[in-house]
């Protein structure tokens, strides 16, 4: 029998910094949370206050001194080098502010190309439709809207069908009407059982979420 935690990510006394003597700068000084599995979570404060290295050491990108992070199960202190790629490659998908598309390819090229990291990959079709990406899917980057470039980063993060969204400042580069389209966009994909976890520094963002993790200055 294998007993299945409810929760998903476990994070203890978790310490970064970086620099070293008089210019070492404490970063993360012991974080302690837990995060459910199927939750959406935010990560919620000002600029600077550590929030994206937090979600780079979440996402095996940065490394960490202290502490203990557990995720599904992996402690992630005790992974290699080559075990912390393959846990990227089967356990998240990013969504970047930025969107981070490759501008020579069409949209339903780059969301294949997320597609094609997976171990068991969703129908990209189906997920087009899904997020109301088929008439654009012959487009390339600089042909799409903010909305429509977004949307298609989730979908490629979704198509290797991760079992974590991370998302860095997903409405940073949008208007407002477009950046709560996606927010009612993260929160459907919630209901479905994604487990996402954001980063924002704005408030009225990070109430679509039921749990927020406030990081201070």
């Amino acid at each position: 029998v294998i007993l299945v935690s409810d929760n998903l990510i476990e994070v203890s006394n978790l310490r970064k910094s970086y620099g070293q003597g008089d210019s070492r700068v404490d970063v993360l000084k012991g974080i302690d949370c837990k995060i459910k599995r199927g939750s959406i979570c935010t990560l919620l404060g000002p600029s600077g206050s550590g929030k994206s290295t937090f979600l780079n050491i979440l996402g095996g990108i940065e490394s960490f001194e202290e502490g203990s992070l557990m995720v599904d199960g992996l402690e992630l202190k005790n992974l290699s080098k080559k075990d912390l790629l393959q846990y990227r490659r089967d356990k998240l998908g990013f969504v970047f502010q930025f969107y981070n598309l490759v501008s020579n390819l069409t949209l339903k090229e780059n969301i294949e190309v997320g597609a094609y990291l997976g171990k068991d990959p969703l129908d990209i079709d189906d997920l087009m439709e899904k997020l109301g990406l088929v008439e654009h899917q012959g487009k390339f980057p600089n042909q799409l809207s903010g909305g429509q470039q977004q949307r298609t980063a989730i979908a490629r993060a979704l198509s290797k069908s991760p079992t974590i969204l991370l998302c860095d400042e997903p409405t940073g580069a949008l208007d407002t009407k477009t950046g709560n389209q996606i927010m009612q966009l993260l929160v459907e994909l919630n209901k479905e059982g994604k487990t996402i976890i954001m980063v924002t520094h704005e408030p009225e963002i990070a109430a679509y979420a039921k749990r927020q993790i406030v990081i201070r200055d």
